[in-house]
C-alpha cells in the first residue's frame, strides 16, 4: 500500500510540474489540458482512499500493540501470582479467582474488538479498488483489434521504439537488457548519440560544463547554422561559476573572460552586465544588483538548451516516439472510447475496421501536428498518395478523384468559381 501510494503521489507531483518544466528526456511539457486535469482528478480521488486505509492501517497498529502490551503486562502479573501461590501450596484465593475470570474475560474482548478493526481494514482496501474501477475504465483493450500487433515486424517495431525510449530516459542497463531477452539487435551508430547525451547531461547535473564544453566547441560551426547561443551560454555559465567563488576567484574569472571575445558582437550586453559584476566581487554578488546571475536555475535552463541544440543537430526528437505516442494516445483515448460504445450500441461494426484509418477525425491539438493534412472540400475525405491533391488552373484545390467525378464531356468545371478548364491541366501537389 504504501508503494502504491508513493506512485500515485509521483504521479500526481509529476503532473503538476508539466507546466513549468522542461527535461531532454521528456521534451517540453505543455499547460495541462483538461484531460490531464481530469486525470489527475481521478488520481487524486483514488489517493484519498489510500491515505483512508493507511490512516486506518496506522492506528490499527498503534492501537493493536497497546492492547497486546497491557494484555501480556496483564497475564505476566497474574502468572506470577499464580506461581507464588502454587510455591506456598496455598489453595485459589477468590480475589485470585476473580483476577484470573477479568483477565480471561479481556482477553476475549481484546481479540474480538482487534478482529473487528481489521475486517473494518478489509472494507476499505476494498473501496480503493472500487475507487479505481469508478475512475479508470477497465476495458480501454477494446478500441484496439487484438491482431495489431501480430507479425514480426510489428513486435520488432513496438520493441525498437521502447529500447529507443529508455535510451532517450538514460535506462542503458535497462535497453540492453531488453534487447537481450527480445533478441533485438541495435547497431552501435544507433545507440552512441544516446550514450554521449547522457554522458554530457550526467556531468552538467553535477554542475561540470567541462563535456559539454567540448561538445560544443566540437560543433561550433553546426550551432553557428542552427543560430545557436549554446556556446557562449556555457562560457557564461563558468564565468558566473567563478564569480560564486568570491574575490580570490577574480584573477581567474578575468582570465576566462577571453572566452566571450568571439561572443561579442552578437552578446555585447550581456557580456557588460558580467564585466560589471566583477566591481562588487570582493562584497559579495549575492547582496549586489547582480545576484540574479547566481540562480540555480541556470543550470536547468542550459540541459534544457543543450538538449534541444544536441538533438536538432544529431536528428533527434526531443521527445521520444514511444512517449509521443503515448501522449497522443491519452488524447484520443475518451474520444476512441466513446467511439466503440457507440458502433456497440447501434450495432455497425463495419464502419471500424481497425486498420489505417478511425471512424471520425481525432484533434490532437497543436503539439501532434507534425505534417500538412489535405481534406477534400468536395468528398471531405483525407487526401492520400492514392488520392492525392490537385491543384486546378483556377488555383483552387480538390483530391483527384473529386476532380474525376466532376469530368463531364472531357472538361472540368471547378465548382468553386465558373472557370472551365482540361483536366489533365491539373498538377499534383506535394506538401
Amino acid at each position: 500500500m504504501k508503494s502504491a501510494m508513493a506512485s500515485l503521489k509521483e504521479a500526481r507531483a509529476s503532473q503538476e510540474r508539466r507546466g513549468t518544466e522542461l527535461n531532454w528526456r521528456g521534451g517540453f511539457c505543455p499547460v495541462p489540458s483538461l484531460l490531464e486535469l481530469s486525470t489527475m482528478e481521478q488520481c487524486a480521488c483514488v489517493e484519498r482512499e489510500l491515505e483512508k486505509v493507511l490512516h486506518k492501517f496506522l492506528s490499527y497498529g498503534q492501537h493493536s500493540n497497546q492492547n497486546l502490551d497491557e494484555l501480556l503486562r496483564s497475564v505476566g502479573e497474574l502468572r506470577e501470582q499464580l506461581s507464588s501461590a502454587a510455591l506456598q501450596g496455598t489453595p485459589l484465593s477468590p480475589t485470585l479467582s476473580l483476577v484470573m475470570s477479568q483477565c480471561c474475560r479481556k482477553i476475549k474482548d481484546t481479540v474480538q474488538k482487534l478482529a473487528s478493526d481489521h475486517k473494518d481494514i478489509h472494507s476499505s482496501v476494498s473501496r480503493v479498488g472500487k475507487a479505481i474501477d469508478r475512475n479508470f475504465d477497465a476495458e480501454i483493450c477494446a478500441v484496439v483489434s487484438n491482431s495489431v500487433w501480430e507479425g514480426r515486424d510489428k513486435q520488432q517495431l513496438l520493441q525498437m521504439a521502447i529500447v529507443e525510449h529508455l535510451y532517450q530516459q538514460g535506462l542503458l542497463n535497462v535497453a540492453e537488457e531488453l534487447c537481450q531477452e527480445s533478441a533485438l539487435s541495435v547497431d552501435l551508430g544507433f545507440k552512441q548519440p544516446f550514450l554521449e547525451l547522457n554522458r554530457i547531461l550526467e556531468a552538467l547535473q553535477q554542475h561540470d560544463l567541462r563535456p559539454a564544453l567540448e561538445w560544443a566547441v566540437s560543433h561550433r560551426q553546426h550551432l553557428l547554422e542552427l543560430n545557436s547561443s549554446l556556446e557562449f551560454k556555457l562560457h557564461r555559465l563558468h564565468f558566473i561559476s567563478l564569480l560564486g567563488g568570491g574575490a580570490q576567484k577574480q584573477l581567474e574569472a578575468l582570465t576566462y573572460a577571453r572566452h566571450f571575445q568571439p561572443f561579442a558582437r552578437l552578446h555585447q550586453r550581456d557580456i557588460q552586465v558580467m564585466m560589471g559584476s566583477l566591481v562588487y566581487l570582493r562584497n559579495g554578488i549575492e547582496k549586489s544588483p547582480y545576484s540574479h546571475l547566481l540562480d540555480s536555475e541556470r543550470w536547468a535552463e542550459i540541459s534544457e538548451q543543450f538538449t534541444r541544440d544536441a538533438c536538432a543537430l544529431l536528428g533527434l526528437s526531443v521527445e521520444s516516439p514511444l512517449s509521443v505516442s503515448f501522449a497522443a494516445g491519452s488524447v484520443a483515448l475518451p474520444v476512441l472510447m466513446n467511439i466503440k460504445a457507440v458502433i456497440e450500441q447501434r450495432q455497425c461494426s463495419g464502419v471500424w475496421s481497425h486498420k489505417d484509418e478511425l471512424p471520425i477525425e481525432v484533434d490532437l491539438g497543436k503539439k501532434c501536428g507534425y505534417h500538412s493534412v489535405f481534406a477534400c472540400p468536395i468528398l471531405r475525405q483525407q487526401t492520400s498518395d492514392a488520392n492525392p491533391p490537385t491543384k486546378l488552373m483556377c488555383g483552387h484545390v480538390i483530391s483527384r478523384d473529386a476532380l474525376n467525378k466532376l469530368i463531364s464531356g472531357g472538361k472540368l468545371k471547378c465548382p468553386y468559381c465558373p472557370m472551365e478548364q482540361n483536366p489533365a491541366d491539373g498538377k499534383r501537389i506535394i506538401f
